[in-house]
């Protein structure tokens, strides 16, 4: 979810502006997610490299981040979405996490889409902890691991859930780089990198990308379905 700060910043509007407009487009995301057919909508609100940013800036996200939290539950449980979040705990003030419990628990039984937010996430660390948790259950054996349990060692790395593939993966603000988002997952994603900042993003966006994605030929390494080729 890129570019908050920089279309606050050609408004003359401190760089929070941004970041609350950028909750204000999450939520047009969310909303029109189900009926476009996503089952699982996963966002990179705060990576473990955004603690460098200025101190000002990193407590306004977090109090951002709990405010979202806190408000939203009833929506969530309404529109039927389960809301989990993904990446390291341990360094989120304690205001934060007890807001991340609650909202788990109070939408753990939402089945109609499934909404992940990455935060203080970093995609080679869950890889590098992923191995390390492994090699250690794994002392006395021989055999390496298998993609599939290596990737639930990820996953677990992560508290996250969900081992499944990414299949889409947007990014906004003319950007076109991964900068460390689920590595291990995004194997096969389709990528699209829009020009548009994410406050900027809409259900019209949002559908005509899911649509350009539909029709991409994905072959997984193997021949085309379509051309044999």
């Amino acid at each position: 979810m890129d570019g908050n700060g920089r279309w606050a910043e050609r408004r003359g509007l401190p760089r929070s502006a941004g970041h609350r407009a950028g909750v204000e487009a999450l939520r047009r995301v969310v909303e029109a997610s189900p009926g476009l057919g996503i089952g699982t909508l996963s966002v990179y609100a705060f990576s473990a490299d955004n603690w460098k940013r200025p101190e000002a800036e990193v407590g306004a996200l977090m109090m951002l981040f709990k405010t979202y939290l806190r408000a939203e539950i009833v929506r969530l449980k309404r529109s039927g979405v389960r809301l989990t979040v993904f990446g390291r705990r341990d360094r989120l003030p304690e205001a934060v996490r007890q807001a991340i419990t609650r909202a788990e628990w109070e939408t753990r039984n939402g089945g109609r889409l499934h909404l992940r937010i990455a935060v203080d996430y970093a995609g080679r660390d869950a890889i590098r902890m992923a191995a390390m948790q492994w090699a250690s259950d794994a002392a006395n054996s021989s055999l390496p691991p298998s993609r599939e349990e290596l990737g639930r060692y990820v996953a677990a790395a992560t508290h996250s859930p969900d081992t499944s593939p990414v299949d889409l993966l947007i990014r906004t603000g003319g950007e076109q780089r991964l900068s460390d988002f689920m590595l291990w997952e995004s194997a096969y994603a389709e990528l699209f990198f829009l020009e548009e900042f994410w406050p900027d993003i809409s259900a019209h966006i949002l559908a005509t990308t899911v649509e350009a994605f539909r029709v991409r030929d994905r072959r997984f390494g193997g021949l085309s379905l379509r051309t044999g080729s």
